[in-house]
């Protein structure tokens, strides 16, 4: 398995080797081995399955309060999402920074999101169903959301916003100004 630490090295892309004949493919999604070689040492509690129907679904800026905060492996086994991660770690020189990265089925590719970072996507692509495990069970008492279009984030999503699909919880989440003053 290859792995990279993008512009946040905390925040790691992957890419599993698929071993492709005749049959179809096989590929070792996750070895825990490998990942604690590559310093991810975080075990994974729950698997979690999404899929949305239509490109422009936006899904976040997620994320659970301490001690309920979770780390994330997500891939896509249909079509194509957006994923960004940013960081919320108070003390953190990239505090409010993001991460941005395509991932999709085609280049078989994952993004591993540590706890301290508020996650979310847009799907690129009709039908896409995205697969992601995590660290700790979901609490809803420890849910938030951060404002996927706040701007003192600047998250440069590139669709246009009349076309975005957003739940009632995403499209009226808090501020980043507000998360602050929570921490």
């Amino acid at each position: 398995m290859k792995l990279e630490s993008l512009e946040i090295p905390e925040v790691k892309l992957l890419f599993p080797k698929k071993f492709e004949d005749e049959r179809g493919f096989f590929s070792e999604t996750y070895n825990q081995d490998v990942f604690a070689k590559a310093g991810i040492t975080q075990g994974f509690v729950q698997d979690n399955h999404s899929l949305s129907k239509t490109a422009g679904v936006l899904r976040g800026l997620h994320f659970q309060r301490e001690p309920f905060s979770q780390d994330k492996l997500v891939r896509v086994l249909r079509g194509r999402i957006l994923d960004v991660a940013v960081d919320i770690r108070p003390n953190s020189p990239t505090l409010g920074k993001s991460v941005i990265a395509e991932i999709n089925a085609d280049d078989w590719n994952q993004i591993f999101v540590p706890r301290g970072f508020a996650h979310g996507f847009l799907t690129l692509a009709p039908d896409t169903e995205v697969v992601y495990k995590v660290s700790r069970p979901y609490t809803p008492s420890a849910e938030q959301t951060i404002l996927w279009n706040d701007p003192d984030l600047a998250i440069d999503w590139p669709m246009d916003e009349s076309r975005l699909v957003l739940s009632a919880k995403d499209a009226n989440a808090m501020s980043f100004k507000d998360y602050l003053k929570m921490v």
